[in-house]
């Protein structure tokens, strides 16, 4: 069925419908256009959030050794890829339903304006067709009414017996031209109705129907773009949810990849002192006349000693962190191994490189001069060779202080088990490199109180009592150990565990 058949005569109705059409598809293209808006908006908080909750620097770093630290970042991770699906979407829909359904709405308006032009211009000269008959047919009213007028007049005349020959002639001549002329405008109307008439066929049978027919197949066309434009709405959205459901995937796998017993085993192994439960304290009778003095020495070994703060030459720790507890310098030396490994791995990459650059120069000499990397090379070499004597160098202390570290164990046992006169009496040596190490002058970070008494026999530590007030001066860095002021003006490391920081 064809509107040029059925609605020839509904110009109206087809006008306002097509313009209906346009309008909807406009609509439809400010609605995808506010989905996307939605998806963008969406996409950003979701980037905004992972970027919040994600964890950065060496704290966060070393946390997330922890699987259940470490997934929780895939979990982040997998949302930022979700969050990237959610702007894929809203790119696509702009892309090929906005963008395309602007450009194409905009050729709709244009050829729909073109044949309602067509319409009116055609409807225009019909009538000005119409007009110019209709003044033919007045003009031919006239005339033949003229002509009858005239007509009568010669009758009349020639039968008054008074009038004279001439009068009659004169009449009868004046009405024959008078007929004449009405005969003429007879035939021009005759023929302009014929013109018109076929005008009017033309315009009925053929240019409107046409040119409805044409908007027929431009409304038509409209509704295939749109319903195109529907599907893809759909499409757009489908074509991401393989990816968008492996991102849900990885969300749940990363929850089934916690070992909760391999962190507690992760955290005793980054933490644990090395160091013996403290002994019981001794009973001291009076009554046998045991010294106060001697027996609180016993007790507190360190107590009455003046710590040396000011101090001009400061003796710089030692080279092998053997200054330091010994689990304390296991994680400083395995630390120092890592640093030099990397800076190894990348001065190795970098001689690679120069001799592949060298080989590139040597084949094709109008890249350059390969005796230019020469000094580069010899620089890169001489690092290498640096970076691999401080690696063994390190590597033989971590061995020495793996090894150590039952011998130190046991020594501290023995101290425990046969009392703390052992410790009092060598407490000089054992406490004057840690004693250079604080020389200058620092500010306190906070204060701590001791929750338990703690006896420190290795070197570097000091020993604390329970209830004491004392200035933290290093923060535990992840190794359970931090460095404090005592009151007395002693300054060592003790356990993390065994004080509580005050507000």
């Amino acid at each position: 069925m064809d509107w040029g058949t059925d609605l020839w005569d509904q110009n109206d109705v087809i006008d306002k419908h097509t313009q209906s059409g346009l309008d909807l598809l406009e609509r439809y293209i400010k609605f995808v256009k506010e989905r996307t808006e939605i998806e963008q908006s969406y996409a950003k908080q979701l980037r905004n959030l992972t970027k919040k909750y994600s964890k950065r620097g060496g704290k966060e770093e070393q946390e997330c050794k922890f699987s259940n630290h470490a997934s929780f970042q895939e979990i982040l991770n997998e949302l930022g890829d979700y969050a990237g699906q959610r702007e894929l979407v809203a790119e696509n829909m702009t892309a090929n339903i906005c963008d395309k359904l602007t450009k194409y709405l905009q050729d709709l308006k244009q050829e729909r304006k073109t044949h309602l032009s067509d319409v009116k211009k055609a409807q225009q000269n019909l009538e000005s067709s119409f007009k110019h008959l209709e003044s033919i047919k007045k003009r031919f009213a006239k005339e033949w009414a003229e002509a009858d007028k005239a007509t009568q007049q010669a009758e009349k005349a020639e039968n008054d017996t008074n009038a004279t020959k001439v009068e009659v002639d004169k009449a009868k001549n004046h009405a024959l031209a008078r007929m004449r002329a009405a005969e003429e405008c007879r035939n021009n109307y005759a023929a302009e109705l014929q013109k018109y008439n076929n005008e009017q066929k033309i315009f009925y049978y053929t240019d409107i129907p046409q040119i409805y027919n044409k908007l027929q197949v431009m409304d038509e066309r409209r509704i295939q773009h749109l319903a195109e434009g529907y599907c893809l709405f759909a499409h757009i959205e489908k074509d991401v949810l393989p990816i968008i459901s492996k991102c849900l995937e990885g969300i749940a796998a990363a929850g089934t990849k916690i070992d909760h017993k391999k962190d507690s085993k992760l955290l005793i192994e980054q933490h644990k002192s090395g160091f013996e439960r403290p002994a019981d304290v001794e009973f001291e009778d009076y009554s046998q006349g045991i010294k106060p003095s001697n027996s609180e020495s016993n007790l507190n070994p360190l107590k009455g000693r003046k710590h040396k703060i000011f101090k001009k030459h400061k003796s710089p720790p030692a080279e092998d962190f053997s200054h330091l507890p010994p689990e304390q310098r296991k994680k400083k030396l395995q630390a120092k191994i890592d640093d030099i490994t990397k800076e190894l791995t990348k001065e190795q990459d970098s001689g690679e490189a120069l001799e592949k650059m060298r080989g590139v120069y040597e084949q094709n000499p109008q890249m350059g001069d390969p005796s230019s990397l020469e000094p580069q090379i010899t620089q890169t070499s001489q690092n290498i060779g640096r970076l691999r004597g401080e690696l063994a160098k390190y590597e033989t202390w971590l061995s020495e202080a793996v090894g150590g570290e039952d011998s130190s164990h046991n020594i501290i046992n023995n101290n425990s088990q046969s009392g703390i006169i052992a410790t009092q009496n060598s407490s000089s040596n054992v406490y004057s490199e840690f004693d250079d190490e604080f020389d200058d002058i620092e500010s306190p970070l906070g204060q701590c109180t001791a929750l338990y008494t703690f006896t420190g026999n290795s070197e570097g530590t000091i020993s604390i009592t329970e209830g004491e007030l004392l200035s933290v001066m290093e923060e535990d860095k992840g190794d359970g150990w931090m460095r404090v002021l005592r009151a007395s003006g002693q300054e060592g490391y003790i356990p993390t565990s065994y004080v509580k920081l005050t507000p």
